[in-house]
This record gives C-alpha cells, structure tokens and sequence, in this order.
C-alpha cells in the first residue's frame, strides 16, 4: 500500500482506510490505484475474514478529486482514466467473498457514495450528510452511483438526489436504506469483528448470491443458491455449527 491508503489486518479484519484527510479523502488516481492494491491484498490474504472501509479524518470521502482534474492537460482523457480505475476497484471490493463493512462520518459525496454502497453493512456516525454532488461541478455520476444509488433507495429518491443535489441527513439515509445503522465509530469495528469470528465462506457467498441476484434471473439463482449450500456444508464451519446445532 502508499500513505494514500492504509491497510492493516487485526484479528480477521482488514481495515482500508482512505488516508488524504487534508482533501476529505477525495480520490485521485495513484489513489484510486492504492485502494485496488488494498483490496488485492485482502482478497488474497486466508487471514482476512472481514473487510472494514473507512476514511481518515472528519469525512468519509468527497468523490472524485476535482483538484487533480482541473489540473490536468486533458480532462476528458483524465476523467475516464479516474473513473475507469476507480469503477475497477470497486467491483474488486464487490466480488469479494468476504463481508465488508464501511463505516462513514461528515461527509460522503459523489464516488464516495460508490465507495459506500460497495460495503455490505455501512454505519454512519450521527451528524454524517450525503450529496451526490455532480450537478455542483457540472459532471455525471461515474463508478456505479447510477446503478448503485435506486438499488439502496429506489428510482424516485434516487433521482431526488442526482436531480436536486440535496443533502441528506443520516437519519433520513437510515429511513432510505442508504445505511444500516446510525451509531458512534465502534461500532463498525465491532460489527467487523464478529463477522471475521463467523463462518467466512457462507457469508462471502451469502454477499456474493445476493449482489449477483440483480443481473440473474429466478431459475439461475435457485441454481446457484443450490451448488453453493452444497458446497458449504462441507466446510469446517458449517460442520462445527450444524454438529451443535444437532445436539440441543
């Protein structure tokens, strides 16, 4: 990893913390490059059972660093390049066949609602605003939002957001289904923890059949959901858990 990313695994967890706090850890490319590498490193990792994304600072992140395009030659060609980097890592973070947890405070704007929405659980801190932010520079949603956002919330609300720029609060975010939970930052931690003390293959599979499920139809997820369970039941925890369950 760089200092633009930290990465650190304790006790089954990964924590991939986003590390430009001075710019409210909106990303650039080398960036967008280092979370990739992170998440690389906690796919390949056997040790890492649960994944926990947060950001440094008082906010979780702002998108896109709109510093870093202005100052390039040519925006169009950068644009595409940090939206293409950026996208690709956080469809790593999608497949992976590990619970993710993000955990957000003060503001999440722009592709930081990508980098959100790709967590499975998503606690926010009290106080936390959320804004799509792209009609205030002009731009378009990139790194899945358009696709993420009326998946969490619905077409309507989703629209309200993109159309109107209007922040939301946490509480409304909770009401929306934007997050799971509203609590202080230890909570997050202690959802992660629990996770990596879980069954690690049934829950990566659990996140990955329901994430799939949208680009499936009925029949191939039944089918899925079949080879899977039987797969399952052949790992040591699924032994362990079901030889308890039995005996009570």
């Amino acid at each position: 990893m760089t200092d633009l990313v930290s990465y650190a695994v304790t006790d089954g967890v990964a924590r991939i913390e986003l590390n430009r706090p001075e710019v409210s850890n909106a990303v650039d490319l080398p960036t967008a490059h280092a979370l990739s590498a992170a998440i690389k490193s906690a796919a390949a990792d056997d040790d890492v059972r649960a994944v926990l994304v947060t950001g440094a600072g008082k906010r979780f992140c702002a998108g896109g660093d709109v510093a870093s395009m202005v100052a390039s030659d040519d925006q169009s060609a950068y644009l595409l390049e940090l939206a293409g980097a950026l996208d690709g890592a956080l469809q790593e973070l999608t497949a992976l066949e590990k619970p993710v947890i993000g955990a957000v405070q003060g503001a999440v704007a722009g592709a930081g609602l990508a980098v959100m929405l790709s967590c499975d659980l998503v606690v926010a801190e009290p106080g936390t605003k959320f804004v799509i932010a792209y009609p205030g520079v002009g731009l378009t949603p990139d790194c899945g939002v358009s696709w993420l956002l009326p998946r969490a919330v619905g077409q309507q609300r989703a629209l309200h957001m993109a159309l109107t720029n209007t922040p939301i609060t946490a509480d409304v975010a909770l009401d929306w289904g934007l997050v799971t939970e509203v609590a202080g930052p230890d909570r997050a931690l202690e959802l992660a923890t629990t996770l990596a003390a879980g069954p690690v293959f049934a829950l990566g599979q659990a996140r990955r059949l329901i994430r799939n499920s949208w680009e499936s139809d009925r029949a191939s997820v039944g089918r899925d959901e079949a080879v899977t369970i039987a797969e399952a039941v052949g790992t040591d925890d699924a032994r362990r858990l079901l030889s308890g369950f039995a005996k009570r």
